[in-house]
Protein backbone atom coordinates (compact mmCIF):
# COMPACT_ATOMS: atom_id res chain seq x y z
CA UNK A 1 0.00 0.00 0.00
CA UNK A 2 1.40 3.40 -1.04
CA UNK A 3 2.15 5.65 1.92
CA UNK A 4 1.86 2.84 4.47
CA UNK A 5 5.41 2.97 5.85
CA UNK A 6 5.96 4.03 9.45
CA UNK A 7 8.59 3.92 12.19
CA UNK A 8 7.92 4.06 15.92
CA UNK A 9 10.54 4.11 18.67
CA UNK A 10 9.12 4.32 22.19
CA UNK A 11 11.37 4.92 25.21
CA UNK A 12 14.28 3.07 23.60
CA UNK A 13 17.49 2.37 25.52
CA UNK A 14 20.63 0.71 24.09
CA UNK A 15 23.40 -0.60 26.39
CA UNK A 16 26.76 -2.13 25.47
CA UNK A 17 28.72 -4.25 27.97
CA UNK A 18 32.48 -3.72 28.24
CA UNK A 19 34.03 -6.93 29.59
CA UNK A 20 37.20 -7.31 31.66
CA UNK A 21 37.37 -3.62 32.48
CA UNK A 22 36.60 -3.58 36.21
CA UNK A 23 40.24 -3.16 37.19
CA UNK A 24 41.23 -0.86 34.33
CA UNK A 25 40.78 2.50 36.02
CA UNK A 26 42.26 4.53 33.15
CA UNK A 27 39.98 2.82 30.62
CA UNK A 28 36.99 3.42 32.89
CA UNK A 29 37.81 7.10 33.16
CA UNK A 30 38.10 7.38 29.36
CA UNK A 31 34.80 5.55 28.88
CA UNK A 32 33.17 7.76 31.50
CA UNK A 33 34.29 10.88 29.64
CA UNK A 34 33.43 9.58 26.17
CA UNK A 35 29.95 8.47 27.20
CA UNK A 36 29.11 11.65 29.08
CA UNK A 37 29.11 9.76 32.36
CA UNK A 38 26.49 7.28 31.20
CA UNK A 39 28.19 4.24 32.75
CA UNK A 40 26.89 1.60 35.08
CA UNK A 41 28.95 -1.13 36.74
CA UNK A 42 27.20 -4.41 37.47
CA UNK A 43 28.07 -6.50 40.53
CA UNK A 44 30.02 -8.80 38.19
CA UNK A 45 32.41 -5.97 37.38
CA UNK A 46 31.15 -5.58 33.82
CA UNK A 47 30.93 -1.94 32.75
CA UNK A 48 27.79 -0.97 30.86
CA UNK A 49 27.97 1.91 28.37
CA UNK A 50 24.59 3.46 27.63
CA UNK A 51 24.60 4.48 23.95
CA UNK A 52 20.97 5.61 23.63
CA UNK A 53 18.37 6.56 26.21
CA UNK A 54 14.77 7.76 26.22
CA UNK A 55 14.53 7.77 22.43
CA UNK A 56 11.01 8.55 21.25
CA UNK A 57 10.52 8.98 17.50
CA UNK A 58 7.43 8.63 15.33
CA UNK A 59 7.85 8.75 11.55
CA UNK A 60 5.25 8.46 8.81
CA UNK A 61 5.33 8.36 5.02
CA UNK A 62 6.67 11.56 3.47
CA UNK A 63 9.13 12.34 6.26
CA UNK A 64 12.81 12.90 5.51
CA UNK A 65 14.63 12.68 8.83
CA UNK A 66 18.16 13.97 9.28
CA UNK A 67 20.27 13.06 12.31
CA UNK A 68 23.09 15.28 13.58
CA UNK A 69 25.48 15.07 16.50
CA UNK A 70 29.18 14.84 17.28
CA UNK A 71 31.11 11.61 16.83
CA UNK A 72 29.97 9.20 19.53
CA UNK A 73 26.61 10.89 20.02
CA UNK A 74 24.69 7.75 19.01
CA UNK A 75 23.84 8.49 15.36
CA UNK A 76 25.04 5.19 13.90
CA UNK A 77 23.60 3.25 16.84
CA UNK A 78 20.20 4.81 16.16
CA UNK A 79 20.44 3.91 12.48
CA UNK A 80 21.24 0.33 13.42
CA UNK A 81 18.30 0.17 15.81
CA UNK A 82 15.93 1.32 13.05
CA UNK A 83 17.54 -1.19 10.67
CA UNK A 84 16.97 -4.04 13.11
CA UNK A 85 20.68 -4.69 13.72
CA UNK A 86 20.50 -3.74 17.42
CA UNK A 87 17.66 -4.56 19.80
CA UNK A 88 16.89 -2.25 22.71
CA UNK A 89 17.34 -3.35 26.31
CA UNK A 90 14.24 -1.30 27.07
CA UNK A 91 11.44 0.15 24.97
CA UNK A 92 9.91 -0.89 21.66
CA UNK A 93 10.82 -0.48 17.99
CA UNK A 94 8.21 -0.93 15.28
CA UNK A 95 9.11 -0.59 11.59
CA UNK A 96 6.31 -1.07 9.06
CA UNK A 97 7.46 -1.34 5.46
CA UNK A 98 10.37 -2.67 3.44
CA UNK A 99 13.48 -1.19 5.09
CA UNK A 100 16.92 -1.17 3.42
CA UNK A 101 20.05 -0.02 5.25
CA UNK A 102 22.99 1.52 3.39
CA UNK A 103 25.10 2.04 6.51
CA UNK A 104 27.95 -0.12 5.15
CA UNK A 105 27.80 -0.70 1.40
CA UNK A 106 30.72 -3.16 1.56
CA UNK A 107 28.85 -5.52 3.88
CA UNK A 108 28.63 -8.97 2.31
CA UNK A 109 31.53 -8.43 -0.08
CA UNK A 110 33.92 -11.39 -0.49
CA UNK A 111 37.38 -10.29 -1.75
CA UNK A 112 38.07 -13.71 -3.27
CA UNK A 113 34.78 -13.90 -5.20
CA UNK A 114 34.25 -12.36 -8.64
CA UNK A 115 32.41 -9.10 -9.14
CA UNK A 116 29.39 -10.99 -10.46
CA UNK A 117 29.35 -13.32 -7.44
CA UNK A 118 29.62 -10.33 -5.12
CA UNK A 119 26.59 -8.72 -6.75
CA UNK A 120 24.62 -11.82 -5.77
CA UNK A 121 26.08 -11.92 -2.25
CA UNK A 122 25.49 -8.25 -1.46
CA UNK A 123 22.01 -8.22 -3.04
CA UNK A 124 21.02 -11.32 -1.09
CA UNK A 125 22.12 -9.69 2.18
CA UNK A 126 19.93 -6.71 1.27
CA UNK A 127 16.93 -9.03 1.00
CA UNK A 128 16.67 -9.02 -2.80
CA UNK A 129 15.24 -12.26 -4.18
CA UNK A 130 17.25 -14.44 -6.63
CA UNK A 131 14.71 -13.64 -9.36
CA UNK A 132 15.15 -9.90 -8.83
CA UNK A 133 18.94 -10.29 -8.85
CA UNK A 134 18.84 -12.11 -12.19
CA UNK A 135 16.52 -9.46 -13.59
CA UNK A 136 18.77 -6.58 -12.50
CA UNK A 137 22.20 -8.17 -12.96
CA UNK A 138 22.94 -6.69 -16.41
CA UNK A 139 21.81 -3.21 -15.33
CA UNK A 140 23.97 -3.34 -12.19
CA UNK A 141 27.05 -4.42 -14.16
CA UNK A 142 26.42 -1.79 -16.82
CA UNK A 143 26.04 0.96 -14.23
CA UNK A 144 29.28 -0.04 -12.51
CA UNK A 145 31.20 0.33 -15.77
CA UNK A 146 33.42 -2.65 -14.91
CA UNK A 147 32.92 -4.46 -18.20
CA UNK A 148 34.89 -7.72 -18.41
CA UNK A 149 36.41 -7.07 -14.97
CA UNK A 150 33.09 -8.26 -13.50
CA UNK A 151 34.42 -11.83 -13.91
CA UNK A 152 37.65 -11.06 -12.02
CA UNK A 153 38.14 -11.50 -8.23
CA UNK A 154 37.05 -8.45 -6.23
CA UNK A 155 40.50 -8.23 -4.59
CA UNK A 156 42.07 -7.43 -7.98
CA UNK A 157 40.00 -4.24 -8.33
CA UNK A 158 41.32 -0.78 -7.60
CA UNK A 159 39.67 0.98 -4.65
CA UNK A 160 37.63 3.05 -7.12
CA UNK A 161 36.38 -0.05 -8.93
CA UNK A 162 35.46 -1.70 -5.63
CA UNK A 163 33.43 1.32 -4.56
CA UNK A 164 31.69 1.54 -7.94
CA UNK A 165 30.58 -2.09 -7.76
CA UNK A 166 29.46 -1.82 -4.12
CA UNK A 167 27.52 1.34 -4.90
CA UNK A 168 25.93 -0.10 -8.04
CA UNK A 169 24.48 -3.13 -6.26
CA UNK A 170 23.59 -1.24 -3.06
CA UNK A 171 21.62 1.39 -4.98
CA UNK A 172 19.61 -0.97 -7.19
CA UNK A 173 16.67 -0.97 -4.79
CA UNK A 174 13.55 1.14 -4.25
CA UNK A 175 12.61 0.50 -0.61
CA UNK A 176 9.76 2.07 1.33
CA UNK A 177 12.23 3.01 4.08
CA UNK A 178 15.86 3.95 3.37
CA UNK A 179 18.41 4.26 6.20
CA UNK A 180 21.76 5.88 5.37
CA UNK A 181 24.95 6.96 7.12
CA UNK A 182 26.11 9.85 4.93
CA UNK A 183 25.26 10.24 1.26
CA UNK A 184 26.49 7.58 -1.17
CA UNK A 185 28.65 9.22 -3.82
CA UNK A 186 31.89 7.90 -5.22
CA UNK A 187 34.14 7.49 -8.24
CA UNK A 188 35.38 9.79 -10.97
CA UNK A 189 33.50 12.88 -12.15
CA UNK A 190 31.30 11.00 -14.64
CA UNK A 191 30.39 8.20 -12.24
CA UNK A 192 29.85 10.65 -9.39
CA UNK A 193 27.28 12.56 -11.47
CA UNK A 194 25.45 9.35 -12.34
CA UNK A 195 25.61 8.21 -8.70
CA UNK A 196 24.12 11.51 -7.52
CA UNK A 197 21.32 11.22 -10.07
CA UNK A 198 20.57 7.65 -8.99
CA UNK A 199 20.51 8.54 -5.28
CA UNK A 200 18.12 11.42 -5.91
CA UNK A 201 15.84 9.06 -7.85
CA UNK A 202 15.87 6.47 -5.04
CA UNK A 203 15.14 9.04 -2.34
CA UNK A 204 12.29 10.55 -4.36
CA UNK A 205 10.58 7.13 -4.44
CA UNK A 206 11.27 6.30 -0.80
CA UNK A 207 8.41 6.86 1.63
CA UNK A 208 10.69 7.48 4.63
CA UNK A 209 14.35 8.53 4.59
CA UNK A 210 16.59 8.46 7.67
CA UNK A 211 19.97 10.09 6.99
CA UNK A 212 22.83 10.77 9.41
CA UNK A 213 25.26 13.39 8.15
CA UNK A 214 27.71 16.12 9.13
CA UNK A 215 26.76 18.21 6.09
CA UNK A 216 24.44 21.14 6.77
CA UNK A 217 23.97 21.73 3.04
CA UNK A 218 22.99 18.10 2.37
CA UNK A 219 20.57 17.93 5.28
CA UNK A 220 18.99 21.28 4.34
CA UNK A 221 18.50 20.08 0.76
CA UNK A 222 17.29 16.58 1.58
CA UNK A 223 15.47 16.56 4.91
CA UNK A 224 12.31 18.18 6.26
CA UNK A 225 12.96 17.16 9.87
CA UNK A 226 16.15 16.86 11.93
CA UNK A 227 16.99 15.25 15.26
CA UNK A 228 19.99 16.44 17.26
CA UNK A 229 21.63 13.72 19.37
CA UNK A 230 24.09 14.30 22.20
CA UNK A 231 25.46 11.48 24.38
CA UNK A 232 22.61 9.23 23.31
CA UNK A 233 19.82 11.70 24.09
CA UNK A 234 17.61 13.72 21.78
CA UNK A 235 18.47 17.37 22.43
CA UNK A 236 16.20 18.83 19.75
CA UNK A 237 13.66 17.46 17.27
CA UNK A 238 11.89 19.69 14.77
CA UNK A 239 11.80 21.27 11.32
CA UNK A 240 15.15 20.91 9.54
CA UNK A 241 15.83 24.65 9.26
CA UNK A 242 15.24 25.22 13.00
CA UNK A 243 17.41 22.36 14.29
CA UNK A 244 20.22 22.95 11.78
CA UNK A 245 20.32 26.64 12.65
CA UNK A 246 20.85 25.75 16.32
CA UNK A 247 23.29 22.88 15.78
CA UNK A 248 25.59 24.57 13.26
CA UNK A 249 25.88 27.91 15.11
Amino acid sequence: MIGSASISLSDVYIDFPVFNSASMSLKNRILHTASGGMLDKKHTGIVIVRSLQQINIQLKAGERLGIVGHNGSGKTTLLRVISGIYRPVHGTVRVNGNCISLININLGIDPEATGRENVKLRATMMGISPAQIREQMDEIIDFSGLGEFIEMPFRTYSSGMQLRLAFSVSSCISPQILVMDEWLSTGDKDFKARAEQRMNAIVSKTEILVLASHSCELLSRTCNRVIWLDHGKIIMDGPAEDVLAKYFT
